[in-house]
């Protein structure tokens, strides 16, 4: 999800979607009493967003150890993110109960990051194959930031092509970036203020567990079919009214109850 330029720390705060999310999941965290004072501030997690989040990284490096949030929905046995996401979830726990807030800001604003990507409609589309396929090579073998960039075809007109497919309109990688700037305008001006999860909800979260509720909502929101309606018709009122009323709500419950069973399990 579109999480700013990430050429500076607070490039997101205007029309980042991750830094929106994750301030409405931590405003949401107040219906839960014992929460509020233990628990990283909004101001500490955003620290960790934009120039210094997943996104950051990735403009930075080479794609070596660059966090991967992309998501199979069609393959149950791709479960490399639901694994990041525990790993965040194990790492936030241990930082909560050290009272080590800086490492829990950081813990959760990445695990908010890879929640929210994963339960995005453009993170469901194959694109490291694609990568495969275009540049002749997997992703992690990209070791440059030119070569991240720049496709090189076997001559001039293969080049161009190959560029145009990735880069051009309708291409791969406009699209997915078209798509989540979509989705910033379409929730810049709402404010999403009856948002937070039911008791009834996070009690059935707690009996799935985590993983299991994160896999759900992928389902569920690869169901919508949002990003092939996009590809095919462009941004519509329906696809804005699908992101207002049914994805926000439900990345921001999922990400809320990620820091909420981490900071319960943290103090039992």
């Amino acid at each position: 999800m579109y999480s700013g330029t990430t050429f500076r720390s607070h490039s997101g705060n205007f029309l980042g979607v991750h830094q929106k999310i994750d301030r409405i999941a931590r405003r949401n965290m107040r219906k839960f009493t014992g929460v509020e004072h233990s628990f990283p501030t909004t101001r500490e997690i955003l620290h960790f967003e934009g120039n210094n989040g997943p996104d950051g990284i990735k403009r930075k490096s080479p794609s070596i150890d660059e966090p991967w949030h992309y998501i199979d929905p069609a393959n149950p046995n791709d479960r490399a993110l639901a694994g990041m996401i525990n790993d965040h979830y194990v790492n936030l726990v241990q930082a909560l109960r050290d009272t080590n807030r800086v490492r829990a800001a950081f813990e959760a604003a990445w695990m908010a990051h890879a929640i929210t990507d994963g339960l995005t409609p453009a993170h469901h589309y194959p694109l490291s194959d694609k990568i495969e396929e275009l540049w002749g090579k997997p992703k992690e073998e990209r070791l440059s930031i030119k070569d991240k960039n720049i496709i090189k075809g076997n001559n001039l007109r293969d080049t161009m092509g190959r560029n145009w497919e990735y880069w051009g309109a309708k291409g791969v990688f406009a699209t997915h970036l078209l798509f989540e700037i979509g989705v910033a305008t379409a929730i810049k001006t709402t404010t999403f203020a009856d948002s937070a999860p039911s008791k009834e909800w996070v009690k059935r979260a707690d009996n799935l567990g985590l993983e299991r509720i994160f896999l759900e909502a992928v389902q569920e929101v690869y169901a919508l079919n949002m990003y092939e309606t996009f590809w095919k018709h462009g941004w519509t009122a329906r696809l804005a009214n699908q992101t207002r009323r049914t994805l926000i709500p439900k990345i921001c419950a999922v990400v809320m109850y990620a820091w909420y069973a981490a900071y319960r399990e943290a103090v039992l």
